[in-house]
């Protein structure tokens, strides 16, 4: 139980005919009335139902989330941001709530309508099945080409904060095909939802890739409806977030699509943080990297090559061969502008790959995964 483990939620996933013999129709509302925010892809090409809950959460506190697996309601034109608008006006008459209180996502194909007439008798079903014990239910709602469920749940004092997630592919997340949906009972005043969702989706979902392919519908969304009525302690709830978003994005790059080996890559002693991440990233995204990384290969010289052509404010992050180190899994292979000789191991699940620039004292870290011969193959047959 993860999104439901919060007091006061209820959710539910059923199985509406969009994807075959699976589910893939989750409803997620807080039984008392909430507060929230949310963040979405900044991708130009955004899905309708990204441009839809955008407007509503500027317009009302979103009670409830609904998401659709299978088709993406993406590149659909009016037609498509006409269908979001129908999801969310038929889950608000079935839950009582107005429409711009309904948050709707979409995962899965895009160019593809979205068959609303399925949708809209699968939220029927949905609302009928929502359950406090539905948390599981809607995680396996969600999927598409991941290969479990991700959820996580955090025990804070006198609160809970639970959530899920969803995402395999199409994620390089900047705010994956990603999607979350995180409650509390916490309790928060309006407008502070957003000031602590920003900074955990920047050090966590805005901090992983796995292809490097921005999503057109990616889109975290948090809950809060103080049910707990615990005291306040901001910075425990934020830490508690923070675990809690951490927690999903690790999921979804350890389940890539064809993913061998989870690899973090620690980026330290940068001129500045944005010069941090960006090589992190650089690093995190590289082709060449992740092909060594799935061969267990530690080429170093291919980190080293991706840090220094690291895009950042119309050049590239600062770097000086004469200052930086580099070690795989504790093994130095490089030490200010030497090699040193080693060759580490690389035979594990996962990989620790740390950059010390030696040029000041900021840092960044960013989780990626290998690429695979499965990768190719899941989405060369990823529409049949």
């Amino acid at each position: 139980m993860s999104v439901t483990a919060a007091r006061e939620y209820a959710a539910s996933g059923i199985e509406c005919g969009i994807r075959r013999s699976a589910p893939d129709l989750a409803l997620v509302r807080s039984l008392v009335p909430a507060t929230g925010a949310a963040m979405f892809t900044v991708n130009r090409m955004q899905a309708a139902p990204v441009v839809v809950s955008r407007e509503h959460v500027e317009l009302a506190q979103p009670q409830a989330v609904v998401v659709n697996s299978g088709v993406a309601n993406a590149a659909t034109g009016p037609r498509g941001e006409l269908d979001a608008r129908a999801t969310t006006a038929e889950a608000a008459r079935l839950l009582d709530l107005d429409a711009e209180q309904v948050l709707v996502l979409s995962t899965g194909v895009i160019g593809a309508p979205l068959p609303l007439a399925k949708v809209l008798a699968g939220l029927r079903t949905a609302t009928a099945a929502l359950s406090t014990e539905g948390g599981e239910d809607a995680a396996q709602a969600i999927l598409t080409t991941d290969t479990k469920a991700k959820q996580a749940v955090v025990q804070g004092a006198g609160f809970i904060v639970g959530g899920m997630a969803k995402g395999s592919g199409m994620i390089h997340p900047n705010l994956a095909t990603m999607l979350a949906v995180v409650t509390t009972d916490y309790p928060l005043e309006l407008g502070e939802a957003i000031e602590l969702l920003r900074p955990a989706v920047d050090e966590s979902f805005n901090s992983i890739s796995v292809d490097g392919e921005c999503s057109t519908n990616d889109a975290v969304v948090l809950l809060a409806n103080g049910a707990s009525n615990a005291a306040r302690n901001d910075d425990a709830f934020a830490a508690a977030l923070q675990a809690i978003c951490s927690d999903l994005a690790s999921q979804i790059v350890a389940d890539g699509e064809g993913a061998t080996i989870l690899a973090e890559i620690t980026v330290t002693g940068a001129a500045s943080r944005p010069e941090a991440k960006a090589i992190a990233r650089r690093i995190a995204t590289s082709p060449l990297v992740k092909t060594a990384l799935f061969g267990r290969d530690a080429n170093w010289g291919r980190v080293l090559s991706a840090a220094g052509s690291a895009p950042y404010n119309g050049g590239y992050a600062r770097l000086d061969p004469a200052r930086a180190s580099l070690s795989f899994n504790g093994t130095t292979v490089f030490a200010a502008g030497v090699p040193q000789g080693q060759e580490p191991e690389l035979d594990g699940a996962s990989c620790q790959i740390e950059l010390d620039l030696g040029l000041g004292e900021s840092k960044a870290s960013y989780l990626t995964s290998d690429l695979s011969y499965d990768y190719v193959r899941i989405n060369a047959e990823y529409r049949t």
